[in-house]
């Protein structure tokens, strides 16, 4: 099955101030995260974010939240996404089935979003090199629990392409440069 920018929705979860920097090589998924959203805006992909209890954790760490400035956000208090009912809702407005996630922590609300995405009908695409944990046996751990679960799980040069589908475009020179 081939993941279609018409499709597809970006989806970035609680990437948020307090929490992360004690997240696993913070700083190489930080710049992973950046090179997603700036390709999937070169596609013209949408993207939501979520941010769990800003007022614990505040908000989206500064890098993100300039990317992101004027697309959809919701807080929540679920470590499910789909538990808060205006991303539910949200999404299926959108009319996107194939949900393309980043975010922390891969091992609680990542997980369980894209297992309850699966379960409503949506196609979750997690992108392995754009989510993290604390620790790198959570993250191992959550990847092998989303593969059992039949998730595609993929990396932000091959989603990218892939969405792109062709060279010669400005989204393929655009992405291009990003990932070099």
């Amino acid at each position: 099955m081939r993941i279609l920018k018409e499709n597809a929705v970006g989806l970035v979860i609680d990437i948020q101030e307090r929490l992360f920097p004690h997240i696993d090589q913070y700083e190489q998924l930080e710049k992973n995260v950046q090179i997603l959203i700036n390709g999937l805006k070169a596609l013209e992909v949408p993207v939501l974010v979520t941010e769990q209890y800003k007022k614990g954790l505040g908000e989206t760490i500064d890098s993100i939240a300039q990317l992101v400035d004027g697309d959809w956000h919701a807080e929540k208090l679920a470590f499910s996404c789909c538990d808060e009912p205006k991303f539910a809702e949200e999404l299926e407005i959108s009319k996107k089935r194939h949900v393309i996630i980043a975010g922390i922590e891969s091992h609680i609300c990542v997980l369980q979003t894209a297992i309850d995405l699966k379960e409503r009908g949506f196609q979750p695409v997690v992108i392995e090199d754009c989510v993290g944990s604390r620790s790198d046996a959570n993250k191992r751990n959550a990847m092998e629990r989303l593969r059992q679960e039949g998730v595609i799980v993929s990396c932000y040069e091959s989603i990218l392409f892939e969405l792109c589908r062709y060279a010669g475009s400005e989204a393929f020179k655009t992405i291009s440069k990003l990932v070099k």
